[in-house]
This record gives structure tokens, sequence and C-alpha cells, in this order.
């Protein structure tokens, strides 16, 4: 949510920058938001006039009995009734005004940042940078399910039956190797200085509205029936809500916090091939990033956090590169936003395993997360970011580290955290070896 300062103020720029986002259906807001908020102020002063008529007529009634002017004196009495009587129409009055703008002002998107690439969609994304070496090998790389399945790490079936489509049961080693990833990137964190978290796994919708957009809302969130929690689709959402209403010491920031949860995702939309298995799921567990900092220091968070991302993936020898996503691609919320994608040598492309946001202070105005300053209170800027996100970061796992007898090999970080095991082994050969 942006300063109504600026659409007082500068309105073509606020239209400018939603004709950037391709969303010229929200242009006639900027005028609705102006002229509510003209007749707001005008309201709100007439009401601090009332007031103001009201405290110096209640003064003149005690006189007035005292000089035995009572017909005077009831007059006046009668003036402020007339007056709280008008006072509360007119607060019913601002009050409705107050919601019909922050409405509409919720829906104008965040001022993107100068540096965004003007684009429609995702197709219009810009390639920034690669690290490590894409390879292909010189033979087939089945699809992830089958991989998993020779491990006898994965079923389906069984999740379809308990639970529906876009569910899983990961077993044995896979299970194991799922939450050494998590593990790993849990510690990795904590080596890269963050504190770590385990949020609460729902949030109150006042919480929801805060952290996104009611469109993301609508395409992501489940709501709990009968109560006021939603399950969260990232750990951002209760750790950003972390801090509602709070006004922070200047001196405690940065908070640089990172946290681990399960995640919750309706993924309203049609999918393609690419996106069955493990790809697109409504459940999946991931470690995040979440920084809350000075407005000045955000840009500098920004990339720190991608970065922190980009050497995660290259420790464990996954070819990544980063995408800027163009000014149609980005969330309302958002100022600036890249995606890290994973080399794939099955299909010989990226795709996306996590993405990195610097929303500004539109999380932290809606939820009224500001800084003590020397001149007077600020908002805040947050920004966040994924460090892992099993299963999907398991396909680009297994297929850059499968060999060509379907053995996967364990890089060095995770051989710790899976017992000292170096290679996994199809369940076919584990009974050739007794």
């Amino acid at each position: 949510m942006i300063d109504i300062k600026l659409i007082r103020e500068n309105p073509d720029f606020v239209k400018e920058n939603i004709k950037k986002k391709f969303q010229d259906e929200k242009l006639p807001l900027v005028d609705e938001v102006r002229d509510l908020d003209e007749k707001y102020r005008a309201a709100k002063q007439h009401g601090d006039d009332l007031r103001a008529e009201r405290n110096r007529v209640s003064k003149q009634i005690g006189a007035l009995m005292r000089e035995g002017k009572k017909e005077d004196a009831e007059s006046c009495k009668q003036r402020v009734k007339d007056v709280d009587k008008e006072l509360e129409t007119l607060e019913v009055e601002e009050n409705n005004m107050q919601e019909e703008i922050r409405k509409r002002m919720l829906v104008i998107p965040q001022i993107i940042d100068p540096s965004v690439p003007i684009g429609k969609d995702d197709s219009e994304n810009v390639e920034l940078q690669k690290f490590g070496e894409p390879v292909v090998p010189d033979f087939e790389i089945p699809y992830h399910t089958d991989i998993m399945e020779s491990l006898d790490g994965l079923d389906l079936d069984s999740a379809r039956e308990t639970t529906g489509n876009g569910f899983y049961y990961l077993m044995g080693d896979v299970a194991r190797l799922h939450s050494s990833i998590l593990s790993y990137a849990r510690d990795f964190m904590i080596n890269e200085g963050f504190t770590y978290f385990v949020p609460p796994f729902m949030i109150h919708g006042n919480v929801v509205n805060g952290v996104m957009s009611f469109t993301e809302m609508q395409n992501m969130m489940y709501k709990i029936e009968g109560e006021d929690l939603y399950l969260i689709g990232t750990s951002e959402h209760s750790m950003v809500g972390r801090f509602i209403g709070e006004t922070l010491k200047k001196e405690n920031l940065p908070y640089t916090l990172t946290s681990y949860s399960p995640c919750f995702r309706k993924e309203v939309g049609a999918h393609g091939i690419e996106e069955r298995g493990l790809y697109r799921v409504h459940q999946f567990e991931k470690q995040e990033m979440v920084v809350v900092c000075e407005p000045e220091d955000s840009a500098m968070w920004y990339d720190r956090l991608w970065n922190i991302s980009v050497k995660f993936f290259r420790s464990l020898d996954i070819p990544v590169r980063t995408i800027e996503c163009c000014s149609g691609d980005l969330a309302d919320l958002k100022v600036k936003s890249c995606d890290v994608e994973a080399w794939s040598p099955r299909q010989k492309k990226y795709f996306e395993v996590g993405s990195c946001s610097n929303l500004g202070d539109a999380q932290a105005r809606r939820l009224g997360i500001r800084i003590k300053g020397e001149k007077g209170n600020y908002f805040a800027h947050t920004l966040n970011n994924t460090v892992v996100a099993p299963p999907r970061m398991l396909i680009a796992f297994f297929e850059n580290n499968l060999q060509r007898d379907g053995s996967v090999k364990i890089p060095e970080p995770l051989q710790p955290y899976m017992g000292g095991q170096k290679v996994l082994v199809p369940k076919d050969k584990k009974k050739n070896m007794f």
C-alpha cells in the first residue's frame, strides 16, 4: 500500500506506475481515492470545527446559569445535543469514507523500482546471470517421479486416495534426503548470521491482508472453516506478521530471520505436463529468509538475499541462474523481485526453485510496522527470499546428481545429515547387493 500523500501530490506518477504494470483497469482508482480523500478531509475538518464549537458552547452554559439566563443556557444545551448528533452522523460517514479509501488503496500497486524491466508477463522477464556450468549427460534422464520411485521413495497413488491430487508420500532414503536438505539449509542460514525460527503455521485474516494482495490470497490461501485463521503459504506470512503494530528501535535493526515451515497453497490455474509430479503441489516444506530493515538498506539486503540462495545451490553443485521479474510479473506489493532457477538436464533448461522480493514499505504500511527515529517514526522495509523449497528442489537435485547406473550421488555437505551415505541406490540394484 503506497503513501496516500503520493496520490494527493503526484497522481500522474501513480497512474504511470499502474500503466507500467499493465493494469489500466486500476487507473480510475487514483481519481476515486483523491475524491474520497478530499471529502474525508473536509468532513474531518468540519468535525473538528463542531467539536471546538461544542467545547466553547459547553463552557458558556455554567456562566449563563450563574447569571440567571436559564433560557439562553437551555438554548446552549440544545445546541450541544445537536452538535453531538451531527458528530455521530459525521463520524459514521468518516469511517465509511476511510474504509472506501483503504479498499482502493489496497488494490493500487506498489511503486516499482526504476531498475525493473517493463514487460507484460513472465515471458518478458530478463536473465541476469548464470552460476555453474549446465551439463547434459550422455544418458537419458527419466522424469523425476520415475527416479524417486526407482529409489522406493515416492508414493503418489496412495496420496491421491487419502488426500487427492497435488499431495504425495515421501519414503525411505528420499524422505530422509528431503529432511536432510532442510536441516542443511537451516544450518547454512544460521552460519550466514540469521536467527532461526519455527513460526505458527496459521495466521489471522488481518495478517493475511497485511502481507499479500487480495488476488494472491484468493489464489493461494486455505481458510479454516468457522475460524479467523488461514494456513500459511510461506513462513514469510507469519514472520512478517510477528511485527504487526510494533514500533521498532532503530538500534535493533536489521532483523535477519530464517524460518522453517510447511506451506499450503491452492495453486489455482491450469498447469502443463512438466508441472505434474512434485513440481506444483498443495503442500510442501520450505526454509525461508526474512529481513526487516531501514528503508535505505533494503536494496543492499535484496542483493545479499538472492546471492545467499545462489551460494546455497552452488554448495550442492547445482547450476542456477537469476531472472529479474518484469513489471507485469511483479505482485502488487513488490518493489523488485527476481527468481532463482535451477538447471534441469532432462529438459535442457532452467526452472524456478525460489524467489527473492523487496516489498519496500508495503507490508509495513499495511501492518503498522514502524521504526522509531530521531525525527519521528517511519515505516520499515521488508524483504523475503527462499533458501530452499523441497520437494521441488528435489527435482533439480535428482536430475543433476543422477548417474548412468540409476544411482544418485549425495553431495558432501549433505552426507553428515544422511548418516554418512554417499549414494542412493535403486531398489532393484539393492536386491543384487545382498
